[in-house]
């Protein structure tokens, strides 16, 4: 049999070497740490605390500001020095809570407090998940307590670990597997937990062996868990794209995982749920993979949320070039950054430097009609058609084409000749397209 794998796709090179065999290292701020308050899908967090008050690491200092929102804990000890707009990795100015570290990480009374999941009703670990700010960490952002809390839990069939790390350069999650896989197995159990009718499967990517063979090992005792190695394509870790290749299930834009039995989290997510319900410790960090030709010592870094990306760089030991071009995220769904003046946010996994900014270099020629970019699209759409309707701004022929369930992929980008700005194009028709229908309904 086949490894899994779903229709379409790219082999981008996948850069990975430069920074997968290296452990993960736990570096401490020495900066003030940024808290935005949303750094997540939904409704901004409110803070709760005001200029000069004194904070603990583990403390609630951004409540939810609605249903689909969440939590920010701080992640030092230390003074509230401003509250204001500062700038984050897709270059908008967010409300933020700027705390003095006081370099004692002082605590809050509880942090680190084994708990043994069993003894917790669903409703406790929904609360214990919400409490501690979780969202998706793969970088979407969408709040953990609301997708573990579907219409019909009962409908819920699958519980995908997202382990495909498909995204070039990027080895956070791959170095997460390896070096702290009990954690996962843990996460994914208490997960469990609050379905009686699914079973855990974690979907990891062949150019990881050793990761597939340390969870195979480690779960071969669960009846529950299973792990699947997936084909390495870009992009397997899709959403839409793993639950095909691993359930054989479609979802579209219109639908949520849950309509097709499925939730899927990233192996940070699960590891984060894991640290809350069973070390009673909220999310206060993030793993980062800071890479690429231009950094002299590339690495990955257990980093407090709310450090200054900066820092992450000077410990990877520099620039050994000047980068042309730094990429918060990997290169194909990644956004550019300007600054290194920006905090490590709940949903950043990776700063990439690059010494050519290869994009720039290439004008774009006119169309050939190659047909390449329909054969490479996972959501199986007309990217050239699309691309016609973004050029005349027609916003109602961009929707009958189905140009909704873009996943914004990079694929077509990628492969076209011409090197047409297909994504970028895609992306803004989306935003227009959801701001009017907003505006209707």
């Amino acid at each position: 049999m086949g490894l899994a794998t779903f229709k379409g796709g790219i082999h981008p090179y996948e850069g990975k070497e430069l920074s997968e065999n290296k452990p993960v290292e736990v570096l401490l701020p020495k900066g003030d740490l940024v808290y935005p308050m949303s750094q997540h899908i939904g409704a901004p967090a409110k803070p709760l605390v005001a200029v000069g008050d004194h904070v603990l690491a583990g403390q609630k200092i951004g409540e939810a500001g609605g249903f689909i929102s969440a939590n920010v804990i701080a992640s030092v000890s230390g003074t509230v020095k401003a509250i204001e707009p500062r700038r984050v990795a897709n270059g908008a100015m967010v409300n933020s809570i700027i705390v003095q570290n006081d370099g004692e990480y002082k605590t809050v009374e509880g942090l680190g407090e084994d708990r043994d999941p069993s003894t917790l009703s669903k409703e406790e670990i929904r609360n214990i998940v919400k409490e501690a700010g979780i969202v998706g960490l793969g970088g979407a952002g969408f709040p953990t307590h609301v997708k573990l809390t579907p219409k019909d839990e009962n409908a819920i069939e699958y519980i995908l670990v997202n382990g495909a790390e498909c995204e070039p350069y990027l080895t956070s999650d791959y170095r997460l597997m390896i070096d702290e896989p009990e954690k996962l197995v843990g996460g994914l159990k208490v997960i469990l937990q609050l379905f009686d009718n699914a079973k855990g499967v974690i979907g990891i990517e062949n150019n990881k062996p050793e990761a597939i063979k340390k969870l195979t090992e480690l779960t071969k005792d669960e009846p529950r868990i299973s792990v699947c190695p997936l084909l390495t394509k870009y992009p397997q870790g899709g959403e839409r794209s793993l639950i095909y290749a691993i359930t054989g299930r479609k979802v579209n834009s219109s639908m949520l995982p849950a309509d097709a039995g499925c939730i899927v989290d990233n192996v940070d997510t699960v590891i984060s749920i894991y640290m809350a319900v069973c070390k009673s410790t909220p999310l206060m960090r993030r793993v980062v993979t800071i890479t690429g030709d231009a950094v002299t010592d590339p690495k990955n870094f257990n980093v407090k949320i709310g450090t200054d990306f900066s820092e992450l760089v000077e410990a990877a030991g520099g620039f050994k070039t000047q980068p042309e071009k730094i990429i918060a995220g990997g290169p194909m769904m990644g956004m550019a950054v300007f600054s290194l003046n920006i905090p490590v946010t709940k949903t950043n996994s990776a700063l990439l430097c690059m010494t050519k900014d290869e994009v720039a270099a290439n004008e774009p020629t006119p169309c050939i009609r190659c047909g390449r970019c329909v054969s490479v699209c996972p959501s199986h759409i007309i990217p050239v058609m699309m691309m016609d309707a973004a050029l005349r701004n027609d916003c109602e022929q961009f929707e009958k084409i189905n140009g909704m369930e873009c996943m914004e992929c990079g694929s077509c980008t990628f492969i076209c000749p011409a090197k047409r700005p297909l994504t970028q194009a895609f992306k803004e028709m989306r935003k227009t397209v959801a701001a009017n229908r907003r505006k209707k309904g």
